[in-house]
């Protein structure tokens, strides 16, 4: 049997490679894409308790408030209300996911605001 000439032997390996390895960058691509919307959502729900809770301590609607900051996809929740001379709004966030099957929960968000005295 004639030796085999150098180089020869892993012909066509890096397109093997390739093809093992594409799954796993595009789970990656998705895991990082699932921790990008877990911070956005925790970054909305704050913000739309922060801008609730101002809105309800000078007498509009928190609710309203809330929802001008978040789109409807998001499920929001929100619960707000005076609490001594604070008025505390919690949004509550359903986290979006890629696959239908998977559940990650919701992220709650706070925020209070000085109530205005007359």
């Amino acid at each position: 049997m004639p030796a085999r000439g150098p180089g020869r032997g892993d012909r066509g390996q890096v397109a093997i490679e390739f093809v093992g390895t594409v799954p796993l960058i595009l789970l990656l691509v998705a895991a990082v894409w699932e921790c990008v919307l877990i911070g956005y959502a925790f970054s909305l729900a704050g913000n739309a308790a922060d801008e609730a809770a101002r809105a309800g301590a000078v007498g509009r609607s928190c609710q309203e408030a809330a929802a001008e900051h978040v789109a409807d996809v998001w499920g929001m929740g929100v619960e707000c209300g005076p609490s001594g001379d604070i008025y505390k709004a919690t949004v509550t966030l359903r986290i979006p996911v890629l696959y239908p099957g998977l559940n990650f929960g919701a992220i709650t968000g706070t925020g209070g605001a000085a109530m205005e005295k007359e």
